[in-house]
């Protein structure tokens, strides 16, 4: 895909956000929002991994730490082929396989089931020693939120993962400054990020979050890094295309009702329809 291919399908994997968590009537938008670009170029450019053989055993895994989005996940996952987009709309309805949080053992293409902060980067750090151990090819990839990442187990695991020189592995944090309780730096601030990542021995890159070229050459640098770890920071903006969303932290776990939904699928079919002009 082209950089306008990209954002086209970014702005689709946002509509299939707003309308799940809308139908849901619960859910986490704000981040799922932000991380919209990562998981596109993810799917649709770097990884390895294909909707008919889901679980090929040569298959680059993916690990959403950040379980809560959810939405963002299941939205890039039905747009690839792996379930109907039609599907979404069931999201944490009762006997809906599209739980509120990933679920390993019913959802097609979820390589771990996620929730609980910290705990999903350590299953990705496993994944990635398993296959030096295995001499397997196949890298692996896990998105943190920044306000995960006060959790002390990502840095156990981010110890780990430096002291085992896991270059197969790639940690993306979605730093876009918000969690559930407001700022991240008035709740506990854990900047300067990109020295903490450091300071464990992974290769550190600082990107914008929502610029598909800085998004190809940080992933591309990480392949070419060699002997550690690398860590993207990616620096977003939370409810991004969606006006009222953007940056406020009360819609980290809110979902719209109808007047704010309709509101905010205008906003993006503006965003389509711009980048059709392209």
């Amino acid at each position: 895909m082209n950089t306008v291919e990209l954002q086209k399908m970014a702005n689709d994997i946002r509509k299939g956000i707003v309308t799940a968590v809308h139908s849901a009537k619960s859910g986490h938008p704000g981040g799922s929002l932000s991380a919209a670009d990562i998981f596109t170029y993810l799917y649709f450019e770097e990884m390895n991994v294909d909707p008919k053989a889901a679980d090929k055993a040569d298959r680059d895994r993916f690990v959403l730490s950040k379980g809560h989005v959810a939405p963002a996940y299941y939205s890039t996952l039905a747009h690839k082929g792996f379930f109907p987009v039609e599907d979404l709309t069931t999201l944490r309805k009762v006997g809906s396989y599209l739980q509120g949080h990933p679920d390993k053992k019913h959802i097609p293409g979820v390589d771990m089931s996620s929730g609980s902060l910290g705990q999903g980067v350590s299953a990705a750090v496993g994944m990635a020693l398993s296959a030096k151990l295995s001499d397997d090819a196949y890298r692996v990839y896990t998105l943190l939120g920044d306000g995960e990442i006060q959790e002390g187990q990502v840095w156990e695991a981010a110890m780990f993962a430096g002291a085992r020189k896991l270059d197969n592995l790639v940690v993306i944090v979605d730093n876009n400054g918000l969690q559930i309780d407001g700022n991240i730096e008035d709740v506990c601030s854990p900047y300067p990020i990109d020295k903490k990542f450091e300071a464990f021995n992974f290769h550190v890159i600082n990107i914008d979050g929502h610029d598909f070229d800085q998004i190809a050459a940080a992933f591309a640098e990480a392949r070419a890094t060699k002997g550690m770890p690398t860590a993207i920071i990616a620096k977003t903006v939370k409810g991004k295309g969606v006006s009222f969303m953007e940056n406020q932290a009360s819609w980290h776990g809110t979902a719209p009702n109808d007047e704010q939904y309709k509101i905010a699928m205008e906003d993006l079919e503006k965003v389509g329809e711009a980048l059709c002009q392209k």
